[in-house]
């Protein structure tokens, strides 16, 4: 089991930028894929990107071309920047590593066995 902490949520204007942070409690890099996933009020929630073996990476269609997903193995953590903001951005948004080893990207929420507490991002118009 790995402990996950999300950061850097906050309020932004649209067409604005913030960097969320993943610290991971143990070695993640190359062994286990990373998430990010969200979840709007009322909503379901929903995969927004992944990594694996820190260069293989996966978006939703919603976000792909505006936020960007990597890794520092050195400090095992995950970042997700988020570029051009929309007000349909606004969320809670959970860090996850997958259940399986090796296993490469995961795309759906029962492949995922840890998650974060979440960071909130809100856009405004």
């Amino acid at each position: 089991q790995v402990q996950l902490v999300e950061s850097g949520g906050g309020s932004v204007q649209a067409g604005g930028s913030l960097k969320l942070s993943c610290v991971a409690s143990r070695y993640t890099y190359g062994s286990y894929c990373m998430g990010w996933f969200r979840q709007a009020p009322g909503k379901e929630r929903e995969w927004v990107a992944a990594i694996y073996a820190g260069s293989d990476t996966a978006y939703a269609a919603s976000v792909k071309g505006r936020f960007t997903v990597s890794q520092d193995k050195a400090i095992n953590t995950m970042y997700l920047q988020m570029n051009s903001l929309k007000p349909e951005d606004t969320a809670k948004y959970y860090c996850a590593a997958s259940r399986l080893y090796g296993a490469g990207i995961a795309y759906y929420e029962y492949e995922y066995g840890d998650w974060g507490q979440g960071t909130q991002v809100t856009v405004s118009s």
